[in-house]
């Protein structure tokens, strides 16, 4: 059998009056006027790594910087869900000058130099592979040629075809 919420409220609000005390959450779920937001329960599948603009790490280390008071820092860094260490990190880097060290760093391998020259490389070697392959394939013709000559008594000297005297 479905239940109906009506039923279910109610049972909330007996249980909570046989205690002897009526919860505001059970006095607020029997009026249908209001309506309670739940929180997403879903949990995102991936994680996303927080990055931070340089501009921000510099404000947020000036901000910082202006604290006077004891716990006014710790104030900042739950305020901007930040730890400690960011800002050690953060600090470190501003002392060094680099701008470019404040903004995020690319993640994973770095990619390789371009050789100017890988390219020419990979075409000699294409052509110097197909100019092989022609070679032994006209090797294999004048192989074919001097057997035929052989079998069939013909001289194949290249002085007497063309009548050049050695």
């Amino acid at each position: 059998m479905i239940e109906n919420r009506s039923d279910k409220k109610l049972r909330i609000l007996e249980t909570s009056e046989r205690s002897g005390e009526v919860s505001k959450i059970a006095a607020e779920r029997t009026e249908p006027d209001k309506v309670l937001s739940r929180p997403d329960p879903e949990v995102p599948a991936k994680a996303t790594r927080r990055r931070f603009s340089a501009r921000y790490k510099l404000r947020v280390l000036e901000q910082a910087d202006g604290c006077e008071e004891s716990g006014e820092v710790g104030a900042l860094l739950r305020r901007e869900g930040l730890y400690w260490s960011n800002l050690q990190t953060w600090r470190r880097q501003r002392e060094h000058g680099t701008l470019q060290a404040l903004t995020p760093r690319k993640r994973g391998r770095k990619a390789k130099p371009v050789n100017p020259l890988d390219r020419q490389l990979r075409q000699v070697q294409a052509e110097n592979r197909k100019l092989k392959r022609k070679l032994e394939k006209f090797e294999a013709m004048l192989d074919l040629q001097k057997k035929v000559s052989q079998v069939l008594g013909i001289s194949l000297s290249s002085s007497e075809e063309h009548g050049d005297e050695s």
